[in-house]
């Protein structure tokens, strides 16, 4: 958590050690630590890559960067929305613990741009301020940060940054990113600029690139668009296809800054989606069982390492979530680890490439709009696992405003799918193996406590 009290205290050992002056890390200092570079794509399936096997979508940046990094092709997201997703990357909580469970105050409870609703918000702002965020504690470290892209939580000061580009709300246009939401779209200059300036300054720096794609809206360059169009029947397809080509090609950008600066080698590139995204063919949203959802195509996303100095390229089985970036991050750049981070540190196995003991992962589902911004079970709508091949869905009855169609909780009983006979999850096996179901859901309810929200634990 953070304090003023801290701050103030690294502030006075700085001026007793350096004279009133804070000292710069010298420069062999700054080369030990790592770069850290922390490429997040927005609304993208886990299937929608060349070296996923899609047999279409051409993702040439990735597929290089796949086969130099220690690849997990099973990496999941505790929660399958944006904002949520993102504060974890951000403070290395769930979402029921950092207490962001949605992108907004429901509307229904404030009207939306009331003094009400804009309370809410900013109280929902506050809540990363419980936490030790991800850029603070690489700051200590002397290490410079940069943010782009999509961010809900004010300025980019306010989630540590040193620099960045979102001014955040209440200014006009700063629900989720403003300014930043330009990167990629138009250009990666402000980036290229801030790596130049940490190399000049002789700083390790950290990058959160978190561009608005292949985010909508789908408006591709017409070059791309016009490679897909004729590829598929749905124009609606095609432009998302297009879409994931072209983050593609600012992933490419980006790699070539750091190789144009010599910072590559000890660069660690870490790649993983906020939340998956199943394009409709019949209209510009997603299909079901996609975005929101804690089905394969809401939760499941690549993740990835890529450290040539200290990692050797690997294809990984195990299971990762995106839960255990920020202690492997943290342990990467020497940094202190705040208690009770819930994810598990992954920087031993990926050096020495030891298998991951854990067995099994968990994740959570809540509502787009936040019912009630102090009582996260409000909005609860699903809490899963997975073990193995087994993963285990329970239904929750917490409330949706909005987006009822994308929650239709018509099977309250739980789900149990075969994830590698059943990838698209379309044979739901928990009446064959209930014992299964029991143990499963016994980590689910270990996990904590819910207590004001009715389950659908028994199959009967």
């Amino acid at each position: 958590m953070r304090s003023n009290c801290f701050r103030f205290f690294l502030w006075l050992c700085c001026a007793l050690i350096g004279g009133g002056i804070c000292l710069k890390p010298s420069p062999a200092l700054a080369a030990e630590k790592p770069n850290i570079v922390l490429i997040i794509s927005d609304d993208q399936a886990w299937t929608d890559y060349g070296f996923m096997g899609h047999d279409l979508i051409q993702t040439p940046h990735l597929d290089k960067l796949a086969e130099q990094s220690v690849l997990f092709r099973r990496g999941y997201v505790p929660t399958a929305l944006c904002r949520p997703s993102l504060m974890t990357l951000a403070t290395g909580q769930y979402a029921h613990r950092h207490g962001v469970t949605g992108n907004d105050p429901s509307p229904k409870y404030a009207e939306r741009d009331s003094d009400l609703y804009n309370a809410r918000r900013a109280q929902l702002i506050s809540y990363i301020e419980r936490f030790d965020a991800l850029p603070e504690l690489l700051g200590e470290q002397g290490y410079l940060s940069h943010q782009s892209g999509k961010w809900w939580e004010g300025n980019y000061s306010h989630g540590g940054f040193t620099h960045g580009m979102t001014r955040g709300f209440p200014e006009p246009g700063g629900r989720h990113g403003d300014d930043g939401l330009k990167i990629g779209r138009e250009g990666l200059k402000p980036i290229r600029d801030f790596v130049g300036h940490a190399v000049e300054e002789e700083k390790p720096f950290f990058l959160w690139y978190a561009p608005f794609l292949p985010h909508t809206p789908h408006n591709p360059p017409e070059r791309l668009f016009n490679k897909y169009k004729d590829k598929v029947t749905s124009p609606h397809v095609a432009r998302y296809y297009a879409m994931c080509e072209w983050f593609d090609e600012t992933c490419g950008e980006l790699l070539g800054i750091l190789d144009d600066r010599g910072v590559r080698d000890n660069t660690m590139v870490v790649y993983v989606t906020d939340n998956g995204w199943i394009q409709s063919p019949e209209r510009g949203g997603y299909a079901p069982r996609s975005k929101q959802t804690p089905y394969e195509g809401g939760i499941r996303t690549p993740i990835m390492f890529n450290w040539p100095k200290t990692m050797k390229p690997a294809d990984r089985p195990e299971l990762v979530s995106s839960i255990d970036l920020v202690p492997t991050i943290l342990d990467a750049a020497g940094a202190r680890q705040p208690d009770g981070l819930p994810g598990l540190n992954l920087m031993s196995s990926l050096r020495e490439g030891d298998a991951i003991s854990r067995t099994y992962i968990l994740g959570e589902g809540f509502a787009h709009d936040i019912a009630d911004i102090e009582k996260p079970e409000a909005s609860l709508l699903y809490r899963w696992t997975i073990e193995g091949r087994w993963k285990l869905l329970l239904t929750y009855d917490g409330e949706v405003n909005r987006y009822q169609t994308t929650h239709p909780r018509s099977e309250k009983r739980p789900q149990l799918f075969d994830l590698i006979a059943d990838p698209t999850e379309t044979n739901n096996l928990a009446g064959q193996h209930p014992e299964l179901v029991k143990r499963l859901a016994g980590h689910i309810q270990d996990w904590y406590p819910v207590t004001e929200r009715k389950t659908f634990t028994s199959y009967e």
